[in-house]
């Protein structure tokens, strides 16, 4: 399938997957609150989700390179419906549980199967433009998906979850319909036959930019679990203003990835767009201290958004561009590091926030250079040794 055609459906197919994503994300909390979790079980419920993303998510991503990618990107969407139908059903927190750990098991197979398939239909020069396109996708996604599950919710707390039940049902035909293999019968069992352990993709100088991602994950996880509360205290937004303040957010960073990221990669190349992403992120930690209204706190942020909207892209091109272990175990295996800094970030923000509410966009400075520091670690090991992961 030719990239012109596949990767507006691979963007719609994305969009739709967060859309139900996105839905229940205000609904969650209450909905659990219903059924009897405290905060600490809500947590639970949250984290259990990114532990099952964190440990199968490569798993999904070695099993694309060996079967295919449409029958796992079908697996990992219906596994996201199965979930959010079993969630509208549950009647005890258990079940709610169980919900979450099918869901987290079966969907860890949509985000780097659809990233290993962009990789597959791509040429190098433009697999940062395909990367971009699908994460503009997710951004979009989880702006449209809070706004439809916080309307729905009005009529009952259980019907966004069958929305985005139906979300997943709709995408699952889109793909089993529409969506062509991407992988030759021939390069499937190449793959299988060449096949290196997962850890051998950490080897070498590639093995940094997974650290790196997991440092970027990081920081942004713990913006995400303090911002509501230090805007509440500096400029006392209420929840109303922070969903606008996080929809133009949004919108800034999927215009970022749908159109800058691909011009900017072609032109200089990945590891620019990558160091200049980190600088813009470390510039929005900093105004993010300085916040004190309404418009300070949407400019700032969005700065912070526009800067990270760099990043993940230029990440996942160069990576498949470079790591000789299959794509699908590329994109597996970021996965998984994105997804351990999403367990990490919310915790740890929250431990810093209460020592001073500053310290959590302070950590953020400090880990973006960190960041900044093993990008150059990785350029300069990249280009004095010639050899590539085998």
């Amino acid at each position: 399938m030719n990239s012109k055609k596949a990767l507006p459906l691979l963007f719609a197919v994305m969009f739709l997957v967060m859309v139900g994503f996105g839905i229940i994300i205000p609904v969650i909390p209450f909905y659990a609150e219903e059924l009897g979790a405290s905060p600490t079980e809500l947590g639970l419920l949250m984290a259990v989700y990114s532990l099952m993303q964190l440990l199968f998510a490569p798993m999904w991503g070695r099993i694309s390179d060996r079967i295919g990618r449409k029958p796992v990107i079908m697996i990992g969407i219906f596994g996201l419906g199965l979930s959010f139908f079993l969630m509208a059903l549950s009647t005890e927190l258990w079940m709610l549980f169980a919900a979450r750990i099918i869901g987290g098991f079966l969907s860890s197979a949509n985000m780097p199967t659809v990233m290993a398939y962009v990789a597959d239909i791509t040429s190098e020069e433009d697999r940062g433009k395909g990367m971009g396109i699908i994460g503009a996708a997710i951004g979009l996604g989880f702006i449209f998906g809070p706004a439809i599950g916080g309307v729905f919710s009005r009529e009952s707390l259980n019907v966004p979850f069958f929305l985005a039940g139906a979300f997943s049902l709709l995408t699952f035909f889109l793909v089993m319909f529409v969506l062509k293999e991407s992988l030759s019968p021939e390069q499937r069992s190449n793959r299988s036959a060449k096949r290196p352990g997962l850890l051998k993709a950490l080897n070498g100088p590639v093995g940094i930019l997974f650290i790196l991602q997991l440092f970027v994950s990081l920081s942004l996880a713990g913006l995400e679990a303090t911002f509501a509360y230090f805007a509440a205290e500096k400029a006392g937004l209420g929840t109303v203003e922070l969903g606008y303040i996080f929809m133009i957010m949004g919108f800034a960073g999927a215009l970022v990835q749908g159109g800058l990221v691909g011009r900017m990669t072609k032109k200089y190349g990945e590891g620019s767009v990558i160091q200049i992403g980190i600088a813009v992120s470390a510039l929005g930690f900093a105004l993010i201290l300085l916040i004190d209204s309404f418009a300070t706190a949407a400019i700032y942020l969005t700065v912070f958004g526009v800067g990270n909207g760099f990043i993940r892209p230029s990440v996942s091109s160069l990576l498949t561009k470079t790591s000789q272990t299959g794509h699908g175990s590329t994109t597996g295996l970021l996965s998984s590091f994105d997804s351990l800094g999403r367990i990490i970030g919310p915790p740890l923000g929250g431990l810093l926030f209460s020592i001073s509410i500053g310290f959590p966009y302070i950590s953020g400075i400090l880990l973006s250079a960190i960041a900044f520091v093993l990008y150059r670690i990785y350029s300069a090991k990249a280009s004095t040794s010639h050899t590539v992961i085998s």
